[in-house]
């Protein structure tokens, strides 16, 4: 029995240590202003929200958010270092701590709420449809038309409700949707109106259809923690201040995003 529990007593000794010298680079507010940054996960290859410029600068929504942010915590909006994730990197790196915040197109799900907190949304995207047909008008006119959707998406079950009589035809990337829509084997793309904003600032001969067929906050990822609730509480101030003052509807205007 004593053997047990020095082996025991070892061994949460040894995860003690571990947890204290484990290197992390996410900090509570008071820690970011000793530092003197602020370290943001973003996208850089999603037109509009986070993106390289010709120049290879990072521009986009998501990214003014980020700078506006760092100037309210710190009084510069050049006192931020971005780290540009994946997908499936977006939230890991606020639960490994390699990151202060993400403003990444994550959107607020219940499952995530329960590793992760969310500031309150500053877009609200959704399932949207995109053709060059100028006969369509409504996504209600494709009723019965051929929509490119890409593989495991959750587009699939929106549109299967919106528009049951629908034909769906999968695409593995966005490349083959354009494929298919340029040879007309398919009427339409849907996908997420962020992604289809890029879209068509990218083709200026499609066109987004006015419908928002579901929604999807879009919110600043912030770590759990009693430690982090200042830096939670100025992240609510400031975005009711830009909704307040405008500038956030000003810079989401500026990006053409609906």
């Amino acid at each position: 029995m004593k053997r047990r529990w020095f082996i025991l007593s070892l061994a949460i000794s040894l995860i003690i240590k571990l947890i204290i010298s484990f290197p992390t680079q996410a900090a509570a507010l008071d820690k970011i202003k000793q530092r003197g940054y602020l370290i943001v996960a973003v996208k850089d290859n999603l037109r509009p929200l986070g993106y390289r410029d010709k120049e290879g600068n990072l521009v986009g929504l998501e990214i003014d958010i980020a700078r506006q942010l760092a100037a309210e915590l710190l009084g510069d909006a050049d006192a931020i270092v971005f780290k540009p994730v994946s997908n499936e990197a977006r939230l890991k790196v606020i639960l490994d701590h390699q990151a202060d915040i993400a403003i990444a197109k994550v959107t607020n799900t219940a499952p995530r709420r329960r590793i992760v907190n969310f500031s309150y949304h500053y877009y609200l995207d959704g399932t949207g449809v995109i053709t060059k047909n100028n006969n369509i008008t409504s996504v209600y006119d494709l009723a019965k038309a051929k929509i490119a959707v890409l593989y495991d998406s959750a587009t699939i079950a929106v549109i299967r409700d919106r528009l049951p009589q629908a034909q769906l035809v999968g695409v593995n990337s966005y490349q083959e949707a354009l494929q298919l829509l340029e040879a007309a084997e398919a009427a339409a793309f849907t996908g997420d109106i962020t992604t289809l904003t890029g879209w068509i600032q990218e083709y200026p001969s499609y066109k987004l259809l006015p419908e928002r067929l579901s929604g999807e906050p879009l919110c600043i990822v912030m770590p759990k923690g009693l430690q982090y609730e200042e830096l939670r509480s100025k992240v609510y101030q400031a975005l009711l201040s830009w909704r307040k003052s405008g500038w956030l509807q000003e810079r989401i205007t500026y990006y053409r995003l609906p």
